[in-house]
């Protein structure tokens, strides 16, 4: 039976812990909740850990009360526990009013680690900062400091790594970063818990190690995580994964600005059909549904059958293809210097291009499977693209002699 008490040590409810008997009933049973005792609001053992939470600048949150007794007895004082609850917002409040950053510490299995994913929103919207010690399967902190002690446990706590860290480990753990989906899920995640600090230093950060993780460039991640909202979250992709599979069902992120205003110039201004078609390739055009619709400008160009925008209209078979031109043409902003803004934008386009297939050329580089003889060549190949990012546009065909990344 554990006494529990307020922040002042008075008492105001109890917890009891079966020991035996019927596996129906709960582990825990706790004296129902009154006036004075709100299981959301209330820590186990604050009131004999406070001090040392304050001394030590930080609070270790760990699930239960038998973790907590464990760890003061081994002379690590500066812990908390929610009481038998999940963790809430309350709970985030009380602790703010003392220290400025918290350790969790919960149990090893799949539970205890979702249960500190969860805490994250209440924490971060009360200003702490936040780091995860991570205890070895199968123990919690209990079973941890009574086989190696507690200096190793004091070690683990000091040692924690920061939440984003912690989580970028754990999703690279539960998907394959080498495989489109795997990818796919981590930028999601790791997209929508990074927006919630609100901390563009952060977002910076964690998309630098997400891409290094992934084996991408930074640029990609960052664009990728700008469109981040919520966890309506888009990922698009060059070309689909299988061609012969059905069209996926989620919507398509909306194309970039670069690509919104290239698409304005090409249609507006029919002067600068001529140089458009000499120096982009439409493969560049990241957005797939851009990429067809310039695809078609340029074709229509150089075969010498482009008439006007409205005759393009007309023509058009598809209602996305055409909804897609009429709101880049009907966005309001004037262009200044269309010949100079196309320049600027078909030189950009070619570079996030090419930095696409040096990514792609890393993540292949690898893969443990990859032999040292091809992991060379996939540098070489790395190598020639950084160069070709150097130079110039051309007149010429202007695609660099690799191939398209989807086939690399």
């Amino acid at each position: 039976m554990f006494p529990i008490c307020d922040e002042q040590g008075r008492v105001i409810g109890f917890s009891g812990r079966v020991l035996s008997g019927d596996e129906k009933t709960a582990k825990y049973v706790n004296s129902p909740e009154t006036l004075i005792f709100t299981k959301s609001k209330v820590f186990f053992g604050l009131d004999k850990s406070k001090r040392a939470v304050l001394d030590a600048g930080y609070a270790i949150i760990c699930e239960g009360q038998l973790d907590l007794i464990a760890c003061f007895m081994a002379g690590v004082q500066n812990v908390v526990a929610p009481q038998g609850t999940a963790f809430t917002d309350q709970h985030a409040r009380i602790l703010k009013r003392y220290v400025n950053e918290v350790v969790l510490c919960f149990d090893s299995d799949e539970a205890g680690q979702n249960a500190a994913v969860r805490s994250l929103d209440h924490l971060l919207a009360s200003g702490l900062a936040v780091r995860v010690a991570v205890v070895p399967a199968p123990h919690d902190p209990d079973s941890f400091i009574k086989n190696f002690g507690g200096e190793k446990f004091r070690e683990l706590v000091e040692k924690a790594d920061g939440f984003f860290d912690y989580y970028l480990g754990r999703l690279t753990r539960q998907h394959d970063p080498g495989s489109d989906k795997g990818r796919i899920t981590i930028l999601r995640a790791m997209a929508e818990a990074v927006h919630k600090t609100g901390s563009a230093v952060l977002i910076d950060t964690y998309a630098q190690k997400t891409a290094l993780r992934l084996g991408v460039t930074p640029e990609a991640v960052r664009a990728e995580f700008t469109k981040a909202h919520g966890p309506k979250f888009e990922i698009q992709r060059d070309e689909p994964e299988n061609l012969d599979a059905e069209p996926e069902t989620e919507t398509m992120a909306r194309p970039s600005t670069q690509e919104f205003w290239l698409l304005k110039l090409l249609f507006l201004h029919d002067e600068l059909g001529p140089a458009a078609a000499a120096h982009l390739d439409p493969a560049w055009v990241y957005h797939p549904q851009v990429r067809t619709t310039i695809g078609q400008r340029l074709s229509a160009e150089k075969n010498g059958t482009w008439k006007n925008l409205a005759a393009f209209l007309d023509q058009c078979d598809s209602p996305a293809m055409r909804s897609l031109v009429t709101e880049a043409v009907a966005e309001e902003r004037k262009i200044p210097n269309p010949e100079t803004q196309l320049a600027d934008i078909i030189l950009k386009l070619r570079n996030q291009f090419l930095d696409r297939q040096v990514a792609m050329l890393m993540q292949k580089a690898n893969q443990p499977e990859i032999n040292d003889q091809t992991r060379m060549e996939l540098l070489q190949q790395q190598q020639e693209l950084r160069r070709l990012k150097r130079q110039p546009l051309v007149a010429e065909h202007p695609t660099p002699n690799t191939q398209h990344p989807t086939s690399i």
